[in-house]
């Protein structure tokens, strides 16, 4: 009886996984800095916030969308992700309640 692993198309859907992952922060990203642009400095605050989590999120999520990363990473990149989603959701909403648009 062989043990060995076939892992199939499991790589590839986990890299375009992380990809989508990463071209949806980028996207709400863009979206938050246009809206944030017209509110004096509290949107230039918002702006700058989120160009800081998108790009620890592009720091966490580049590697393993092009499968240059390691495969395992201790399981520290899943919750980064969701703590940097919840982030940009919660400046989102800050723009939206502030009416910076």
């Amino acid at each position: 009886m062989s043990t060995a692993r076939d892992p199939g198309l499991q790589p590839e859907r986990t890299r375009l996984a992380w990809r989508r992952t990463l071209l949806t922060v980028t996207v709400v990203a863009a979206l938050a800095v246009r809206l944030a642009s017209t509110g004096g400095t509290p949107g230039a605050l918002i702006a700058g916030l989120t160009v800081l989590v998108w790009g620890a999120l592009l720091m966490l999520c580049w590697p393993r969308g092009t499968g240059t990363g390691p495969a395992r990473t201790g399981g520290r990149t899943l919750p980064l992700v969701a703590l940097g989603t919840v982030g940009l959701a919660l400046l989102g909403v800050l723009t939206v309640t502030r009416g910076l648009w």
